[in-house]
């Protein structure tokens, strides 16, 4: 499966009046990030970064008069999104102003069937929160301190890593198979490690009177105990 954590910069929080002004990606394939990402600065045109915004992402008007606007960066965008799933934290923000550029292009939204929230994944899994992405590097003990302000593909790495482990991705590459030897193989990297059943059983720990002592405890706990289902088992 291939998804694309991603999140964007904005000129303020209106998605109807404001725009991107960046917009960062890493690329994931079954949970593992390739090393691929994407990392793009918008120029919005007429539309002025506001001061609030300003303080958060550090993006200014003069810094971004000599980037393309959305029209010429949308191709880049989506030949690098293809068919993937798009997450990002408080999804919602980001895909209302992402579908907002698109429709002023002509161009159809994305769906929510394509959308994973990694807020609402973190609010269910932590609901006591803080859910932040600060808060969430601090609990899965990523280091974030070279986070100074927002940007787009710094808070990507981040809630990539964030993201893996919420979903315990890391364990993803652990597959048990069956072995001809009729154990099991622990697939962990690039390291076997082969479990057989012994060719001779390890002989009994307990001794005779041990046997009937727990027998005799049995019979007197009634034939519902659990370790008569068990005995009948074995």
């Amino acid at each position: 499966m291939r998804e694309i954590i991603f999140d964007t910069e904005t000129t303020g929080l209106d998605s109807r009046e404001d725009r991107v002004i960046e917009i960062g990606g890493v690329e994931l394939e079954n949970q593992f990030p390739t090393g691929r990402t994407i990392h793009i600065y918008i120029n919005p045109g007429d539309r002025k970064v506001h001061p609030d915004a300003l303080a958060v992402h550090g993006i200014t008007d003069e810094f971004l008069k000599d980037k393309p606007c959305f029209a010429d960066a949308v191709e880049e965008i989506l030949d690098f999104f293809g068919d993937a799933r798009w997450v990002a934290h408080n999804a919602t923000f980001d895909v209302a102003f992402i579908n907002a550029e698109f429709a002023r292009l002509g161009l159809p939204p994305i769906g929510i069937d394509r959308v994973t929230d990694t807020l609402a994944l973190a609010r269910r899994k932590h609901p006591m929160g803080p859910n932040s992405l600060d808060a969430l590097c601090r609990r899965y003990g990523i280091d974030n301190s070279h986070r100074a302000q927002h940007g787009a593909l710094l808070d990507s790495e981040l809630l990539a890593e964030v993201y893996i482990e919420m979903i315990g991705g890391r364990q993803a590459a652990l597959g048990l198979v069956t072995s001809q030897m009729g154990g099991l193989t622990i697939e962990a990297d690039d390291a076997p490690i082969i479990i057989v059943q012994r060719k001779r059983p390890l002989p009994p720990r307990l001794t005779e009177v041990e046997i009937a002592a727990h027998a005799a405890l049995i019979s007197n706990i009634g034939s519902k105990a659990i370790w008569v289902k068990y005995s009948e088992i074995k």
